[in-house]
Formats: C-alpha cells, structure tokens, sequence
C-alpha cells in the first residue's frame, strides 16, 4: 500500500468517505479488518486513504447487505473494478439481486394477502392453523385451501405424518391423480371399467397412506372433501373428482366386499 506524507489529489480520509456514503468511521474499519475493503493508500500518520474506485466497491458492499447477504458471501460476490465492462458486470449482477429481492418481497405480500383473506373468512384465530397456512403459501403449495377446513386434530395428525418435503411429494401425487380423474370424467370413461378402477385403487391407497390406516379419520375427510360451493380452481375440481368417484368407489368396494365408508361410524 502506498504511503503520502500529504493527501494527494484524488484521495479521501475515511471520515469523509463515511460522511458521503452514510456509514461509520467504524464500518469502514470493520471492512478493512474483514478484508472487503482496504484503504488504496495511507498517509505518513496512518490515515486511511481511499478513492473513487473504492467508494464504488463499498456501494457494492452496502447494497449487498441491504439484499441480506452475509460479509462472506459478499466478500465472494465483489467483482474487480478495473475496466468498463468490469464495472458493467458489477451492476449487473446488482441488479439481478435486486430484482430477486423484488419478486421475493412481492410473493410476500402476495402471501400476506392471501392469509388475510382466509383469516376473514375462518372468522376464528388460530396462530396454529395461520402458521401452517403462512408455509403452504411460501412452498407455493396451491393446495393450502384444504388447511382452513382440517380440524385440529386433523392438522395435528398431518404434521405429524409428513414433513416439508413427503407433505409437498403427497400432494404432487395427489393432485396428479385428481387431473387423471377429472381427465377420465372428460372422456365418460364408465366406473366399473378396469381404467378406471385401477385409478380408484390409487386414489384409496392415498387415502389410507394420509390416514396410516386409522379408520376413524374417514368421516373427517368426508366432511372435508364434501364441496357444496367451489370458491376456487382446486374446490371446483374436486368437485368433480368427488362426483366421478363416489360411483366408482361404490363399484370398488363391493368387488372388495367391504365399504369402510359406511363401517365407520360418524
């Protein structure tokens, strides 16, 4: 690092770079310390010296950290600022992270305004149940309509059951099974046929893995899937799915013999 005995035209003292970028003498100390940013010369005193060129890194570092990144990541992030296209990069990419950051804030409030809605229409508070809600909206789980209509016990179960990722895989099966269904529905394929019964088998097997094989469930999930009026894409299609298959389950289980729908008392 080169030393001055004056300062030379072109440098600043950290104080005035701290005063034009508004941060602390003891930020700038800080960064240096953690080797984000050093001084490009001393004076004879030992006073940090910096140029242009540095005010434009510490703009990187401090709009980097606005975004949420820690000192490390950032310290990888910084790129040389030796040409145009050096500089033309840097901003780029910065914004780039803006840009994410945008889209992340906007599906925030998206979700906050989704959890409103659904917290007016529950008409009850229940942290446990908008907790559960918050998450299925961050995981862009479009099946987080079912969550308002569990009971307790119900959601106790699930999150017991299944955990972030066998929750999000369950559904994936789930809601690709009901397009199967609501595609079979389309073509009038009859319920006793063997198509359609190997979907019906499918459909239960689901059922029994959500409910590990507790039978007293069942009324529960009757009362849940019971859609008198859709309020949305995912109710009005299991809509159709419930009227498609409450003839071909009929049709399933009396090949099986039994009807645990109807053994299990409400």
């Amino acid at each position: 690092m080169a030393k001055y005995s004056a300062i030379p035209q072109g440098f600043m003292r950290v104080g005035e770079v701290a005063k034009k970028m508004g941060v602390t003498v003891r930020t700038l100390q800080y960064y240096d310390k953690e080797g984000l940013l050093s001084p490009s010369a001393e004076s004879e005193g030992g006073r940090r010296l910096y140029t242009d060129k540095d005010l434009i890194t510490l703009h990187q570092i401090i709009s980097l950290k606005s975004l949420g990144f820690s000192l490390d990541d950032i310290k990888e992030r910084l790129i040389s600022l030796e040409t145009p296209a050096d500089v033309a990069n840097a901003l780029t990419e910065q914004a780039d992270d803006i840009r994410q950051k945008i889209e992340q804030l906007q599906a925030s409030l998206s979700a906050i305004e989704q959890l409103k809605a659904e917290v007016l229409q529950m008409q009850t508070v229940n942290f446990k149940k908008y907790a559960d809600i918050i998450v299925n909206l961050q995981m862009k789980n479009d099946s987080y309509y079912l969550i308002k209509r569990f009971d307790d016990d119900t959601l106790d179960h699930i999150r017991s059951q299944f955990d972030k990722e066998s929750g999000l895989d369950f559904m994936d099966r789930f809601n690709r099974l009901s397009d199967e269904i609501v595609q079979l529905q389309k073509e009038n394929v009859p319920p006793e046929s063997e198509k359609c019964q190997q979907v019906v088998k499918d459909y239960w097997g689901l059922i029994m893995e959500f409910t590990n094989g507790d039978m007293s469930m069942l009324p529960k999930l009757m009362e849940v899937g019971n859609i008198d009026t859709a309020t949305n894409a995912w109710e009005e299609r299991q809509k159709i799915v419930n009227a498609y298959l409450e003839p071909a389950l009929q049709v399933y289980f009396s090949r099986l013999g039994t009807n645990p729908f109807e053994e299990v008392k409400p």
